[in-house]
């Protein structure tokens, strides 16, 4: 532990990480009442937040991964924040003179940015990182994140009610002009041994090199198959959990908070609890069980109608998440090769964004065909499709090439 906190990457990588939370936070929640506000709650204004958010993730995460392939990881980083500082600055100029519907771009610049940005973070990884401590980085980031997910609207909100748009959207520029300078802290790309250039192919050859490379490995293609399945469950029942709370439970809509608020603190405690046994678990067991503790959680939560029950469901629904997501970002990394991290990382991340937008557009349309009850068991069985895709993987091997500058990472 003491060795993993005194990484220069690791305090580097981390404090970037930092500012990108509340600079992201912040504009989530700024970009969300301003245009509530400029459009008197028009529901497909709001929606194009999302679109701005999430379809970047869809166009992008492929291309990103394999340019992030190609170019020097921490060179890419360091530009993708300078590049969302500079568009989150041209926008304000903008909302200056008055088009405030330019604020979109805010948005998709960065989500577009951090398709590039996120593969390059996941190499460094795996450059950086002993094989060991590599769950326990991933643990850390989960734990971060989970405090933001509670921290993180009430920031927005408090600065957009407090300051107005124009100081929510400058802080976002110079948190990623921070998280760029601290970025210019993590140690030099690795240059190519001498003799070992990789020839110049076509990005178009490299992306079918990713895809090849994902099918002949076992560990891969069936994460890819739980991706589906996971986001298919994950997408059916996340915009339904106002009607839990209101149908199920007889509560008023605002009590979906204490729901959400539930849900963030256990996803805390997950985070810190799945770091403290992450050297005696393997990430595939640990994907098992969360996704095992997911089946109960969402079946009991849909059938319940004790308001206590509920919630102590979701309590342990976020408890296992970061197991989830730490899981699938450990074995991601353990059995992908440092040329192929990008592409892989941009192949199987869409499989999950795609399933779960697909039932996510669907749901309101299978709202009001099926009782919640059956939406929210069906969703639980979609896990337990996951867990039995994912248990043969209990025998496999990781098929990944030795990680590079191990003596460098101990030294350092």
């Amino acid at each position: 532990m003491r060795s993993f906190f005194a990484s220069r990457f690791v305090q580097a990588i981390m404090l970037s990480g930092l500012f990108l939370q509340i600079g992201i936070w912040v504009r989530n929640f700024a970009i969300l009442l301003y245009v509530t506000d400029m459009t008197n709650n028009d529901p497909y204004s709001v929606s194009l937040i999302s679109v701005a958010e999430f379809a970047p993730i869809f166009i992008f995460s492929f291309i990103g991964g394999a340019f992030a392939d190609r170019w020097r990881p921490k060179l890419t980083m360091v530009w993708c924040d300078i590049l969302s500082a500079v568009s989150v600055f041209a926008i304000m100029v903008t909302l200056f003179y008055g088009s405030w519907k330019a604020i979109f771009f805010a948005t998709l610049v960065s989500s577009i940015l951090s398709q590039f940005s996120q593969p390059s973070g996941m190499k460094l990884f795996k450059v950086h990182v002993p094989e060991s401590q590599m769950q326990m980085g991933m643990s850390l980031f989960q734990s971060m994140m989970a405090i933001f997910m509670i921290l993180g609207p009430i920031m927005g909100t408090f600065v957009y009610y407090h300051f107005g748009i124009e100081v929510a959207i400058a802080i976002m520029g110079v948190c990623f002009l921070l998280s760029a300078l601290v970025l210019t802290f993590l140690p030099a790309d690795r240059k190519n041994e001498e003799g070992t250039e990789k020839p110049s192919t076509h990005i178009f050859a490299e992306m079918g090199q990713g895809f090849k490379y994902v099918l002949n490995n076992k560990m891969l293609v069936t994460l890819g198959g739980c991706f589906a399945v996971a986001g298919l469950a994950i997408g059916l029942i996340s915009p339904l959990g106002i009607f839990l709370v209101t149908e199920n439970l007889g509560l008023p809509k605002e009590d979906l908070q204490w729901f959400m608020a539930a849900n963030g603190v256990a996803m805390i405690l997950g985070g810190g609890a799945t770091m403290g046994f992450s050297k005696k678990v393997s990430p595939q067991a640990l994907l098992i069980i969360g996704m095992a503790v997911s089946v109960v959680t969402f079946a009991v939560m849909g059938l319940t109608h004790l308001v206590w029950l509920a919630l102590l469901m979701q309590f342990f629904s976020g408890l296992v998440m970061p197991a989830i997501q730490i899981a699938i970002s450990t074995m991601i990394l353990g059995n992908t090769e440092e040329s192929f991290v990008g592409r892989v990382n941009g192949i199987l991340n869409p499989l999950f964004m795609g399933a779960m937008v697909l039932t996510m557009s669907l749901a309101g349309s299978i709202k009001a065909s099926f009782s919640l009850p059956s939406i929210y068991v069906t969703s639980a069985v979609l896990f337990l499709i996951g867990v039995f895709i994912m248990l043969p993987t209990l025998k496999y091997k990781a098929n990944a090439a030795p990680q590079p500058n191990t003596d460098e990472v101990k030294a350092g």
